[in-house]
């Protein structure tokens, strides 16, 4: 199989040649930067610029000689986008490791921290010195009464909607859309690898992202009018930015990821009832609107303990979840394989890197790797990937053991 067809076989709970792999995939598959550059060095591979595509998770751009060492079959629409060094200019990660960023990014040294500011000079993410990640600092509807109708204009004052990784605005001038369209074409016929298409469309989030989390939660459970009305307005938005998405690039990705952490270390942040109440009918309707644009498959970003929103989640339409994240309550891989294995698709699960991959042993890692594969790859149904990101202190030689103990 090609691996396109192995991750389609899969998605279609068919069993493919071998478990399909995804490592940078999504921008929830891949690696910290710091940990990118060492494993370069430890695989003996040559020199070149470490870039980071994701500013505020530090994420780097997994090179194509990485990517045919482990048999990865992913790729992300985005790196069809800033190939040419003009894209990239110099910067430095939190361990003094040279590396380069896109162009439109640019951090400013403001004290003992880095800060981003929006087009309109508020600062909305810093990273102090010593911590690994940006965080956001500026939550556009924390203060007074929020003004629904500008919900999308409230976008460029939120670290997680303004900050762009690539293409971003490569695509945002008079030219943009064909931009975008033809570097979609190239990218589907250079690879065989399933490209997934990051889109989004976040519901709870963008109510966590501009109300912040616990100002969010009140609303949600104290002001049900006021929580559908700013919902069904983001959801009208997120419908017409799909539309024109899909249909520009809906022929040249075989995924659409969504995103919506649902859940915690302990299980759901939400009853059941309350996913019903506020977001299920909204979900569907984007996801079908999705699969009525394009010939995709619809997967959500989804962290946490999710168990008892699976059958919700299912039954809205959705066609693979991932991370998996294993180490959470009621998300043991053989009881998920058991009760849903045939209704959706495991994208993720493949190694628990909350306590395993950073802290084990390559033999221990092997062994862990090798009982996730068998709980879930039967039947199809299962795309590996550890769960989230690789983080900045794992060791090299732990990924290496993670990705040959599938091979293997």
């Amino acid at each position: 199989m090609t691996s396109r067809e192995r991750v389609l076989t899969a998605l279609d709970h068919r069993q493919p040649d071998r478990v399909p792999i995804d490592f940078s995939g999504h921008r929830s598959s891949g690696i910290n930067a710091i940990a990118y550059a060492r494993l370069r060095d430890y695989l003996g591979l040559p020199g070149r610029p470490i870039r980071v595509y994701d500013i505020i998770q530090q994420m780097a751009v997994v090179d194509e000689d990485v990517l045919q060492r482990f048999g990865i079959d992913t790729i992300e629409l985005g790196r069809a986008f800033a190939l040419e060094d003009k894209f990239w200019h110099d910067w430095i990660l939190p361990d003094g490791t040279p590396c380069q960023i896109p162009i439109w990014l640019k951090p400013e040294r403001d004290g003992e921290r880095w800060i981003i500011r929006s087009d309109s000079g508020r600062i909305i993410a810093h990273m102090p010195d010593g911590a690994l990640f940006f965080e956001q600092t500026y939550y556009p509807f924390v203060q007074g009464e929020a003004d629904h109708t500008k919900i999308e204009q409230s976008f460029d004052e939120s670290m997680w909607t303004a900050i762009a990784s690539p293409p971003g605005p490569i695509v945002s001038g008079p030219d943009g859309d064909q931009i975008l369209i033809e570097s979609a074409q190239h990218l589907r016929v250079s690879t065989d690898r399933a490209i997934l298409g990051l889109f989004g469309g976040n519901l709870l989030e963008i109510g966590q992202f501009l109300y912040r989390n616990d100002n969010f939660f009140l609303i949600l459970a104290g002001e049900p009018d006021r929580a559908h009305d700013f919902l069904e307005r983001l959801v009208s938005i997120h419908l017409r930015k799909l539309e024109a998405y899909l249909r520009k690039v809906g022929p040249y990705i075989d995924v659409i990821v969504f995103g919506d952490d649902l859940g915690m270390q302990s299980g759901p942040q939400m009853s059941p009832a309350m996913y019903r109440e506020f977001f299920k009918s909204r979900h569907a309707r984007l996801w079908k609107r999705a699969k009525e644009l394009a010939p995709v498959k619809v997967m959500l970003h989804c962290c946490g303990g999710v168990r008892e929103l699976l059958p919700d989640l299912i039954d809205a339409g959705l066609d693979a979840i991932n991370p998996v994240q294993i180490s959470c309550r009621g998300m043991e891989a053989n009881g998920l394989k058991r009760d849903f294995g045939d209704r959706i698709t495991f994208w993720g699960g493949g190694c628990d890197t909350r306590e395993v991959l950073g802290r084990g042993t390559p033999r221990a890692i092997k062994d862990h790797v090798r009982e996730q594969v068998r709980a879930l790859h039967r039947g199809g149904g299962f795309v590996f990937q550890q769960v989230h990101n690789i983080l900045a202190d794992v060791p090299p030689q732990n990924i290496v053991a993670m990705f040959d103990a599938v091979g293997e």
